[in-house]
């Protein structure tokens, strides 16, 4: 594998979304396998490596420097074929010696000191390095009597417990700092290459094995004889040394690959960000011209989901702004509708809460009218009801927060409570009603949908508000205006409660959310607009994920032939 053959590669799945991560692990699963650098036939074969590090280990063993070596009782795995040369062995078999840290017992976290002796934890070995923290120390006493764990430069440390497979490698200036007692630490015999150690530990063959060999359940562990034991292809001292070289080279090319993409992704993003902002923000002589040349390039500004969400908020800015589809000056104006339905308030509600002049966000049309959501009320707010969940399949069914969370409403959510209520009650969902999240976080408290299932059907809880909207209204552009961008601002802003926890908004709040009401026929016209744009939105994203995952495909394929023991393909992909 060279730079040209692997940028070839990047060429044809530059779009999947974990391109670079994928070559990065391609690159590793090549080293490993001795298909990165071609073999070269003078190496001295592994084998002879083995019987050296074996000989050393007991002359060591002899001399009390290390613990002898306890029989494993297993074979050597073989996980894949290697090329001739290299040798399967076990970890253990490779290292000089594995330890762990001190036990528990001999060293207390009241015992740290800052500026000390570090102490190495997992924590503490980032992307193969060892970043010391100077609050997790001991003084120089502790050291002494903690001597037998410190570490040498050329030492592997790995993490015991947590992230299996996480590992540092010791350089000069760690070179005496203590292993902590969540690490193992693992010495090595000179001849042994420790960059290739750590590219061994980076691969998904280890970190695959570790994983499926770890114990626990809250934690995951390592002992002594899972990482003893492990499977380990073992190439020749030099080609271990030509493959770190080439590892080097081509993860260096992988880097400019990865800041070449955020770049380019950063470019759209501004792109993006300023064609929006002139629509959002619209100036009245250049906004159509600006509108179609947005709307006309959809699918060139739309790469990734979360541009998409913001391509959805802006068409419902737009829309509840006047913006989106032209005023007829033969509509009906607004305030004749709202005075309608006033006069049918009258009759069966009273008093209703208004919009003060004080209160209006941004300017609207002259056809339209500002309105407190009271203003179009016929019935409630009403809260729900939170009975005890029951397992019993006969029990009345309660949707949960989850099945409006999106805006639309989701019949798959719900549970079972303990209830008896009335067929008649006003606790039963009727098509049509529109709910309100009066609890969630700061992100969808007060988020609407409208309820799209059969009556007397489900039943809503109490961190719900349900409303009835007169029927001079338009109930979807009413639904569309609640959840546009300004209303969304209203609502989580007047939110009562701590961010950490679950921000609320009481019924006062919700009757007073101000929306822009246009003519009854042009509310029909916007609905019908920003349905036939949420669509496009629709497939946008179908065409996202269907393109996400065609190149997913041809990265796995890609991968699998790179990797396939076709004769003839595995010096190509050394080359």
């Amino acid at each position: 594998m060279n730079a040209e053959r692997l940028l070839a590669l990047y060429e044809r799945t530059a779009d999947a979304p974990d391109a670079v991560s994928r070559l990065r692990r391609f690159i590793l699963d090549l080293a490993v396998r001795g298909k990165l650098v071609p073999q070269n036939p003078n190496d001295e074969p592994a084998s002879e490596l083995l019987k050296r590090i074996l000989i050393e280990k007991s002359r060591l063993a002899a001399a009390g420097k290390i613990a002898a070596d306890k029989p494993m009782g297993v074979q050597k795995e073989e996980a894949f074929e290697t090329p001739k040369g290299w040798e399967w062995s076990r970890y253990g078999d490779l290292a000089l010696e594995v330890a762990t840290g001190p036990f528990g017992s001999m060293l207390h976290q009241h015992e740290y000191v800052v500026g000390g002796t570090p102490v190495i934890n997992p924590s503490h070995m980032v992307n193969g390095e060892i970043v010391a923290d100077q609050r997790v120390a001991v003084s120089s006493r502790k050291a002494q009597e903690l001597s037998s764990y410190r570490l040498q430069a050329g030492d592997v440390v790995m993490a015991r417990r947590g992230e299996v497979g996480r590992a540092a490698l010791v350089r000069d200036e760690a070179n005496g700092y203590i292993c902590g007692t969540g690490s193992f630490r693992v010495r090595f015999s000179d001849d042994v290459c420790r960059e290739f150690i750590m590219i061994l530990l980076r691969s998904q063959q280890v970190r695959l094995y570790l994983a499926n060999q770890s114990v626990g359940t809250t934690m995951t562990n390592l002992n002594h004889s899972i990482l003893n034991k492990m499977p380990t292809p073992v190439p020749p001292a030099e080609e271990q040394r030509r493959i770190v070289a080439k590892v080097d080279e081509l993860m260096a090319l992988c880097d400019q690959l990865e800041k070449a993409r955020e770049l380019r992704e950063a470019t759209r993003d501004q792109f993006v960000a300023a064609t929006l902002a002139r629509l959002n923000d619209p100036d009245p002589e250049t906004f159509h011209e600006d509108a179609k040349f947005a709307l006309g390039a959809l699918t060139a500004l739309t790469t990734r989901p979360d541009q998409i969400k913001k391509l959805r908020q802006t068409i419902l800015n737009l829309a509840v702004r006047g913006k989106l589809v032209p005023q007829d000056p033969n509509d009906e104006p607004a305030s004749e509708l709202l005075k309608r339905i006033s006069a049918e308030k009258r009759r069966s509600r009273g008093s209703t809460v208004m919009v003060g002049s004080d209160a209006i966000p941004f300017p609207i049309p002259i056809s339209w009218k500002w309105a407190a959501l009271d203003e179009l009320i016929t019935s409630g707010p009403q809260n729900g009801i939170s009975p005890k969940p029951t397992t019993r399949t006969d029990a009345p069914r309660a949707i949960t927060l989850t099945a409006t969370t999106s805006g639309v409403f989701n019949p798959n959510h719900f549970k079972r409570v303990e209830a008896t209520i009335p067929s008649s009650s006003d606790l039963w969902l009727q098509q049509g009603d529109l709910l309100f999240q009066r609890g969630n976080t700061r992100e969808y408290v007060g988020i609407a949908a409208i309820y799209e299932g059969p009556p007397t059907t489900f039943l809503f809880p109490d961190l719900m508000m349900r409303v009835r909207l007169s029927e001079h209204v338009n109930l979807r552009y009413v639904h569309l205006a609640a959840i546009s961008p300004p209303a969304r601002a209203f609502l989580s802003e007047n939110a009562s409660g701590a961010q950490a926890t679950m921000p609320k908004i009481n019924q006062t709040t919700l009757v007073s959310l101000p929306l822009p009401i246009p003519p009854l026929d042009e509310q029909h016209r916007i609905f019908a607009r920003v349905n036939d744009l949420m669509m496009l939105c629709d497939q946008l994203e179908e065409s996202l994920a269907k393109g996400d995952d065609t190149r997913r495909r041809l990265l796995d394929a890609l991968l699998v032939e790179a990797l396939a023991p076709v004769k003839g393909r595995e010096m190509q992909a050394a080359e």
